[in-house]
């Protein structure tokens, strides 16, 4: 479903929280960062990492869950043999163990016109989505992992590698900052760009309203899946664009086009509702076909509700 980019007004992100706020302060309260503190972000496939922790990695090293076994060999530690092996083949055999690296995660977050969109006194989907890379890189860098960005358009603007430190973090976000939605929407290139970008097996989060051309998306997400990364995609969109619950009629202008049309929602809402129901349900079995975790959300929830219960339910699904 190519859908237009609409608002009623123009309205600047509401990402800043203050003039002085810089870095997390200036997204995050003290009280979300200490519940988030607390939270985690499992990878559900094996990952590349540098530094020591608790994800699974394709390589063999020191860890305490059993791989697989190998031939002894010139090099290898004796203390690794399994005498039951030897006693059963008259062979010499040593145990490997799957080695534990951190995660790399890669925040790619759109900045396209269409995310500064918000409904009568919301929040712009661009200022929650910049508070949710906030949240989600408190998450990972707290739990000694390791957090880059990639802010986009129609191409990607800011690549940052992923490090392992609040200073990076903060880092990143005084970078996010000073970006506002200003740009078309051309996602699907700067996935492309960000799959030839991101060359070791990381976990690469979409953060995007997804509006665009949707089989280019759909190619985009599948050359990341090809790369054997872990995606998520977190559909961020106001509560306006899914149930267009305007009352009275209203001239709504393309965000990016400038294009504008007169539209009665009273008149269109039923058949509405069921064409952005059904375009969602296309994007959900797609990502599922793709094994890619799918989350709609809602600009005006909670941001600390929701991450701590996407969170919560992710590690349950990873165990």
């Amino acid at each position: 479903m190519n859908e237009k980019r609409w608002r009623t007004e123009p309205k600047k992100s509401e990402a800043k929280t203050g003039t002085e706020a810089e870095g997390i302060t200036a997204f995050l309260t003290p009280e979300e960062m200490h519940t988030l503190g607390r939270l985690a972000l499992r990878s559900r496939s094996v990952v590349e990492g540098n530094l020591a922790g608790a994800h699974r990695s394709p390589f063999y090293g020191p860890s305490s869950e059993f791989a697989d076994h190998k031939a002894y060999g010139i090099g290898d530690d004796p203390k690794h043999i399994d005498w039951r092996v030897v006693a059963r083949t008259d062979k010499y055999y040593v145990k490997r163990y799957e080695d534990e690296t951190n995660l790399r995660v890669y925040l790619a977050l759109d900045r396209s016109a269409s995310m500064n969109f918000a409904g009568a006194g919301g929040t712009t989907k661009y200022a929650f989505a910049s508070r949710l890379v906030a949240a989600l890189g408190y998450v990972v860098v707290k739990a000694r992992d390791s957090v880059g960005l990639a802010l986009h358009a129609d191409k990607v603007d800011v690549m940052m590698e992923a490090k392992n430190s609040l200073l990076h973090l903060n880092n990143l976000l005084k970078t996010l900052k000073q970006y506002e939605p200003a740009s078309t929407t051309a996602i699907a290139e700067a996935l492309h760009q960000i799959a030839g970008s991101v060359g070791r097996r990381a976990l690469i989060v979409v953060i995007s309203d997804l509006l665009g051309d949707d089989d280019a998306i759909r190619s985009a997400l599948a050359h990341l899946r090809k790369k054997n990364h872990d995606v998520i995609v977190m559909h961020v969109l106001d509560p306006v664009e899914i149930d267009l619950s305007f009352k009275t009629p209203a001239l709504f202008s393309d965000m990016e086009t400038g294009e504008k049309l007169a539209v009665d929602p009273r008149g269109i809402g039923e058949a509405y509702r069921k064409a952005f129901g059904e375009y969602l349900a296309q994007i959900q079995n797609h990502c599922q076909s793709l094994n890619i975790d799918y989350r709609l959300v809602r600009s005006d929830q909670p941001l600390e509700l929701f991450v701590r219960a996407y969170l919560t339910e992710r590690k349950r699904l990873t165990r």
